[in-house]
Parts: structure tokens; C-alpha cells; sequence
């Protein structure tokens, strides 16, 4: 059964064995974390010292997905505009060892399903590169739907959102927390 939990210092040694190259490191959001290669110590940095580089202070969540076989996966939850109502999901990743697998599929709908009956949440936000079709179809899969292409740097990123409503009528809420 996959669960989550809050992010520790020494998952940051984890989380940069699963960002090998610079294509994917770029695609996970790596740019905010300055240059490739990633090292453990920056990301503790950005994670826990630097609270994500958040704006409104107590507004970065990193998360840890694991299961019985361990740890395989990590995102992070932040309000937007002070708004307690919408939650962003970002800087997903999961161990490349098991991309495909349906993992990344199990930790975001564990994590909506928190973000919806636990922090009452309306709606759950997320943006994808276009050139990153894995995630985009991962979060397709979730109940996200694309609602704008919007320009930026290095690719354009897809805008994505799931309202409470839509979820509760899906089959993803069936799951265990």
C-alpha cells in the first residue's frame, strides 16, 4: 500500500540518485534548484532551510511516497495566493527505476485524496512541460484535465487542475490513506 509521509533530510540523498540527467532533472523543475547535477545538500536546502523559496511563510509541504519495498517517489503541496482552497502539487519525481510503473499514478492519488478530505481543499492544481508526455499522461490518469498552455522557459508548461467535485465522482477517492 502506498502512503506518504513529510520529507526528512536524508531522503534528499534519494531524491538526487532519481534525477540522473539534465533532461530530467529540467523536466522535474530543477532550474529553481540552480545547476545539473543536483546534490543532496542543495535540495535539503531548498526543502528545509529555505522553505522552498515560498513567498508566504508555512507554505511548502515536501512529501515522501513510499510502500513496503521503501521509498520510491516525492512532490510537493503549496497554497496559491494565500488561498486555503486551492493546493499546487509540483516538483514530482519518482525513482527512474520504476517510471512507468504506475507509482507516480498511486502517490498523486494518495495525495489528492489527502489534499481533498483531510485539508478541504476545492481544487488541486499542477503544471507539466509539454515535452514531458510520462507526467502529463501520469497526471491525466490522476483526473487532472488541461485548462492552459501557458510560454515559458526552457518548454511551455501545461496547466492542469482537478476540482473536488470531479474527484469525488471518480474512482480514485476509493483509495486508503
Amino acid at each position: 500500500m502506498v502512503r506518504l509521509r513529510q520529507y526528512k533530510s536524508s531522503d534528499a540523498v534519494k531524491i538526487a540518485e532519481w534525477v540522473k540527467d539534465k533532461d530530467a532533472f529540467l523536466k522535474w523543475g530543477g532550474e529553481l534548484f540552480g545547476e545539473f547535477p543536483i546534490s543532496a545538500e542543495t535540495i535539503d536546502e531548498k526543502y528545509r532551510l529555505n522553505n522552498g523559496d515560498c513567498k508566504e511563510p508555512d507554505n511548502f509541504y515536501p512529501w515522501i511516497a513510499f510502500d513496503e519495498n521503501g521509498v520510491f517517489g516525492q512532490f510537493i503541496m503549496r497554497y496559491l495566493h494565500g488561498d486555503n482552497k486551492i493546493l499546487r502539487f509540483g516538483w514530482v519525481v519518482v525513482d527512474d527505476s520504476i517510471r512507468g510503473k504506475g507509482y507516480g499514478t498511486q502517490m498523486l492519488q494518495v495525495g489528492l485524496k489527502y489534499a481533498f478530505e483531510i485539508l478541504g481543499v476545492d481544487v488541486v492544481t499542477i503544471g507539466v512541460f509539454e515535452n514531458n508526455e510520462l507526467a502529463h499522461k501520469c497526471y491525466k490518469k490522476v483526473g487532472f484535465i488541461d485548462k492552459e498552455i501557458v510560454s515559458k522557459q526552457p518548454w511551455n508548461v501545461i496547466e492542469m487542475e482537478i476540482k473536488k467535485e470531479d474527484w469525488a465522482t471518480s474512482c480514485f477517492h476509493v483509495i486508503e490513506i
